[in-house]
């Protein structure tokens, strides 16, 4: 891992995500973006008939004064003592926030992302929480949010929420590499639910010849028994004590993603106490 991403809004919220990428970036030797995009609030570049409002001239007057703020306090970031351990390149962009993450990764070979996945206050639960779960469904290498500080970023112990679909074959290479990174135990779990229930002896054995088949070392086999696969996953891992859930995701977009939804998403969006790691994978 060479180059981790991460979007910053000066929250609360943030500056633990923010945390979280620094220890990560330190034992990985990897080199940490810190990206922050000032929302234009002008409606539009320029009128075709070349007509001044004071309007538009009051919109950009702010804009430009929430750039020179937003790039001071960006730069504070990045030159902190505390941070300096690690190569910290800082990224000031304006225009849409979620544009602006796809945009870096597009420009950077990113390795992966660290955001927040919620705010304290109802404003940053909608701006936050809805570019988060746009960047997890969309993003092209793995995602890691975080929603309140972790007890540790000592990762030892990883939930891994499988269906053990042969899609997931490239996750479970992450998983692998972040287990190497910590050396870790993968605790593998299937949620049994009412609506999709098969017999302990059944998945068990199933979980068993898929780590045996993906090549998967030193992992327990679990399964747990809930209403929905989303809360399963949060309380089982909050039972071990787990330092990372970590779970594929389709990425389902437009009305597939209406009907379907994303047990990942919703999982990123509830309250876990463990960060939580996706990356989206295409269905064979």
């Amino acid at each position: 891992m060479k180059r981790i991403l991460i979007p910053v809004d000066f929250s609360k919220t943030s500056a633990v995500a923010f945390d979280v990428a620094f220890d990560i970036a330190k034992k990985t030797g990897s080199e940490l973006f810190a990206m922050h995009v000032v929302e234009d609030v002008t409606p539009e570049s320029y009128r075709i008939s070349g007509e001044w409002h004071k309007e538009d001239f009051e919109n950009r007057m702010f804009t430009y004064e929430m750039i020179k703020k937003q790039k001071a306090q960006l730069e504070k970031l990045v030159e902190d003592p505390k941070y300096s351990d690690v190569k910290i390149t800082g990224e000031l962009r304006v225009g849409n926030a979620f544009h602006g993450i796809t945009t870096i990764l597009t420009e950077n070979k990113v390795d992966l992302i660290v955001m927040g996945s919620k705010g304290h206050t109802k404003l940053e639960e909608m701006v936050i929480g809805t570019n988060t779960e746009k960047v997890v469904r969309h993003s092209r290498c793995p995602v890691l949010t975080v929603q309140r500080k972790p007890s540790t970023t000592d990762f030892k112990n990883i939930v891994y929420a499988t269906s053990m679909s042969q899609d997931e074959e490239v996750f479970s290479r992450i998983i692998k590499s972040t287990q190497r990174y910590y050396d870790s135990t993968i605790h593998l779990v299937r949620i049994n639910t009412p609506g999709d229930f098969q017999p302990d002896r059944t998945v068990k054995d199933m979980m068993l010849k898929f780590a045996k088949k993906l090549g998967i070392k030193n992992y327990t086999i679990n399964v747990y028994n809930d209403v929905s696969e989303e809360t399963g996953i949060i309380y089982f891992a909050d039972s071990i004590n787990a330092d990372m859930i970590a779970m594929a995701t389709h990425g389902r977009t437009g009305f597939a993603h209406v009907i379907a939804g994303s047990i990942a998403e919703d999982v990123v969006g509830r309250s876990s106490k463990s960060p939580v790691l996706t990356f989206v994978v295409k269905k064979k």
